[in-house]
C-alpha cells in the first residue's frame, strides 16, 4: 500500500529525473476527490491524448470536457518531452478495469492476465500520464517524448520503492482501449527497468525513432462493450460486422447488413456464437469480447 505522493514530492520526483516540467494553472488544488477516494496508490498509467498541439491539449487534460470532467490525468508529455502538470488527487483518466490486471500490478507480477473485465475503479488506485499523440499509428513519437513517457514513469516507481511492473497501459486496463498506441508497453517497461537499475524483461531493441514506414498490416476494431450493442444505436461499426457475419455464412438479413442495430444483426450474431461453439445464453446474439476478437471486424 502507497500513500500518494504530495503534489511537491510528485514535482521532486520528476525534476530529479531529469524532466522539465511546466505547473499548469492551479494543478495542486485540482481534482475529483469529491467524487471518490485517492489512494492507496499501486502504479503509473500510460495514456495517448487522440489530440494535437500543447497548448490545447493541456487545457483539455486540466478541465476536461462536456462527457468527461477533468482533471483528465496528473500529466501531460509534449512532443518536446516536457511534462504538463495539471492535477493532484484523483483524475478521470483510468475509469474502470480488470481487478485482476490491478491485483498482477499489485503483486508485480508478469505477464499480465487479459483485460476482460470492467469492475474496479481505476482513478482511486492508479497516476496518469497523458502523451500528446493523434492515436491513429501514424503520428510519430519523437524519441524526446519517449523518455519523457520512461522517465516520468520512473520517476513516481522510484518514489514509491515500485519496479517497472507497477507501469501499465490503458489498454491493457479497460476492455476495448487501445491506447498508447504506437510502441509497446513491454518495450517501454525494460526501458524503464533498465533506468531503475534493473534488468529489463525484454531488452530495449525497439528504435526510438519512428520506424521506416511498412505497408500497413490489417487492423481491427476493438472490442466497444456489449452495451454498445442497444436499440437505436446506429454506427458504421454495426455495418462493417454484419458484413464480416455474412462473409462467414452467419447472415440472416433479408434487407442488408446497415448500420442501425436490428433484430437481423442480433440473429446473425447469434449464429455466429453457434459457430464458435457456443450454446444457450452465451449465444444470446449480444457480443463478447472473445467472440468479437474472433470474428476481425476492420476498422472503419
Amino acid at each position: 500500500m502507497s500513500t500518494p505522493l504530495s503534489a511537491d514530492r510528485l514535482l521532486d520526483a520528476l525534476r530529479a529525473e531529469g524532466l522539465t516540467v511546466i505547473e499548469h494553472r492551479s494543478w495542486r488544488t485540482n481534482n475529483r476527490n469529491h467524487k471518490g477516494p485517492w489512494g492507496p496508490t499501486h502504479g503509473v498509467m500510460i495514456h495517448h491524448t487522440v489530440s494535437a498541439g500543447t497548448a490545447s491539449s493541456v487545457e483539455l487534460c486540466y478541465n476536461g470536457h462536456s462527457a468527461l470532467p477533468g482533471p483528465l490525468c496528473h500529466g501531460v508529455i509534449d512532443k518536446a518531452g516536457t511534462v504538463h502538470l495539471v492535477a493532484n488527487g484523483r483524475a478521470n483518466h483510468a475509469g474502470l478495469g480488470d481487478d485482476d490486471v490491478l491485483a498482477a500490478v499489485i503483486a508485480e507480477r508478469s505477464p499480465l492476465p487479459p483485460d476482460n473485465e470492467a469492475n474496479t475503479d481505476g482513478n482511486r488506485y492508479f497516476y496518469g500520464f497523458e502523451a500528446i499523440n493523434l492515436g491513429d499509428g501514424k503520428d510519430p513519437w519523437p524519441a524526446e517524448q519517449l523518455l519523457a513517457i520512461e522517465r516520468a514513469a520512473a520517476a513516481v516507481c522510484r518514489a514509491h520503492g515500485w519496479s517497472e511492473r507497477s507501469v501499465i497501459g490503458h489498454l491493457e486496463w479497460q476492455p476495448g482501449k487501445v491506447d498508447p498506441r504506437g510502441f509497446g508497453m513491454d518495450w517501454m517497461r525494460g526501458r524503464i527497468g533498465a533506468r531503475l537499475g534493473g534488468e529489463p524483461e525484454r531488452p530495449p531493441a525497439e528504435p526510438s525513432k519512428p520506424p521506416v514506414a511498412k505497408p500497413p498490416r490489417p487492423t481491427y476494431e476493438p472490442f466497444p462493450g456489449a452495451a454498445f450493442f442497444a436499440v437505436g444505436r446506429s454506427s458504421p461499426i454495426v455495418t462493417a460486422m454484419g458484413k464480416r457475419l455474412v462473409a462467414e455464412g452467419c447472415g440472416r438479413y433479408t434487407v442488408g447488413p446497415g448500420p442501425a442495430w436490428s433484430t437481423a444483426d442480433r440473429n446473425s450474431y447469434a449464429a455466429w456464437q453457434r459457430k464458435c461453439g457456443y450454446s444457450g445464453d452465451a449465444a444470446d446474439g449480444i457480443p463478447g469480447k472473445t467472440s468479437w476478437d474472433r470474428l476481425k471486424v476492420p476498422n472503419v
